[in-house]
């Protein structure tokens, strides 16, 4: 399997995914740090990513995303976008009810 392949298997099968420098438990960067803080707030299971462990994905993502930088949130397989979205979204009031549409549809297939 190519790695385009197996990020869009990684995308579609995950309905919560974030790609990310690290582990939520040891984050390699700040913008990952804060990505997982504002998911964790929200209150949902997600699948993540280490980019750093698969040189592949980190070189091609950009490429399958058409987004340049990292971390980078897919919700129901499509890109939401990075740490800076994230917290927009969150501050808002738009991530959370959007994070648990789709953790409720995983739910209940």
């Amino acid at each position: 399997m190519d790695v385009m392949e197996r990020i869009k298997k990684q995308v579609e099968g995950n309905p919560i995914l974030l790609y990310m420098k690290g582990t939520p438990d040891f984050p390699q960067c700040g913008f990952s740090g804060k990505s997982i803080q504002v998911l964790g707030a929200c209150g949902v299971e997600c699948a993540t990513v280490n980019i750093l462990e698969d040189p592949e994905i980190r070189a091609n993502l950009k490429h399958y995303s058409q987004w340049p930088t990292f971390p980078q949130l897919f919700v129901n397989g499509e890109l939401v976008g990075g740490s800076d979205i994230l917290i927009e979204m969150f501050e808002s009031g738009e991530l959370q009810p959007l994070l648990e549409a789709a953790a409720k549809k995983t739910n209940e297939s």
